[in-house]
């Protein structure tokens, strides 16, 4: 559920024109194009019909049923829609305009982005990855725990995916600092593979240690916090500021290692 503000809500219906249904120029139907586009789903399904079947009440649905980086995000591709079009509902043009990007700013900070995960996921055609990108984002403020668990399979995914490719896949069912160690052996990424003449050498050593204690930590915290573990009624879990965390620190893993698997292999 995104943190809209009754202030934000009302900037952003006074842009979009939405007292009267109007929503830029949209029909039914570019709407919905736009939004598969924009947000990646059926805005016309019944996830989103249930405050109302007109294209303005789906969006308040949308708005309230999406985390803080979606509602972020499509705010600045309708910003982006209505410039291109020279669309803009209202008689204060430029103010409004500004102040909805300002919204979508303050939304999008502090969340972790997943973007360059999703082109790595979309170039590979990894459904099972994508589906892992798509439940992050959205659990990081509804399900916490949820996110963090699906960070560390994200990080099994991923290992799992270069090994494959690379012809080195491990039968069974490695645990995740199995996957991890030989990844790095397999992108040559282990410490010691750093030769000391190189500049920085220590640096680059000191960090690769660390980045590859970030899976470890992950398993680690999602079986003292994540799902797929059974608590006991009273327990409390992480809040939304740890998800992000987890997610941020997997997806930058993740990608450093897909980059680096793009670029060696």
């Amino acid at each position: 559920m995104s943190t809209l503000t009754i202030n934000d809500r009302h900037s952003l219906e006074k842009f979009l024109g939405m007292s009267g249904g109007y929503v830029l120029n949209f029909s039914d139907r570019t709407f919905g194009e736009f939004m598969s586009e924009a947000a990646n789903i059926d805005i016309h399904s019944e996830t989103y019909t249930s405050g109302g079947t007109s294209k303005a009440n789906k969006l308040r649905t949308y708005w309230k049923l999406e985390t803080d980086y979606n509602v972020g995000k499509l705010i600045l591709f309708l910003v982006d829609y209505s410039s291109a079009h020279g669309l803009n509902a209202t008689d204060d043009g430029p103010a409004t305009l500004e102040r909805c990007k300002q919204i979508a700013s303050r939304l999008l900070a502090g969340a972790p982005t997943l973007e360059s995960l999703k082109t790595h996921a979309k170039n590979l055609d990894a459904g099972h990855l994508a589906a892992q990108i798509r439940r992050m984002e959205s659990s990081v403020d509804a399900d916490p725990g949820l996110a963090i668990g699906t960070a560390k399979e994200l990080i099994e995914t991923v290992c799992k995916t270069i090994l494959a490719e690379r012809g080195k896949p491990i039968s069974g069912t490695p645990d995740i600092p199995t996957l991890t160690k030989e990844t790095f052996k397999e992108l040559k990424l282990v410490p010691d593979g750093v030769p000391d003449s190189a500049k920085g050498s220590e640096v680059i050593k000191r960090l690769l240690s660390n980045l590859g204690t970030v899976g470890n930590g992950l398993a680690e915290l999602r079986g003292l916090y994540g799902s797929g573990h059974g608590k006991h009624a009273q327990a409390s879990g992480l809040k939304p500021r740890h998800a992000k965390l987890a997610v941020g620190a997997a997806s930058s893993l993740a990608t450093f290692l897909f980059e680096t698997h793009l670029e060696t292999k």
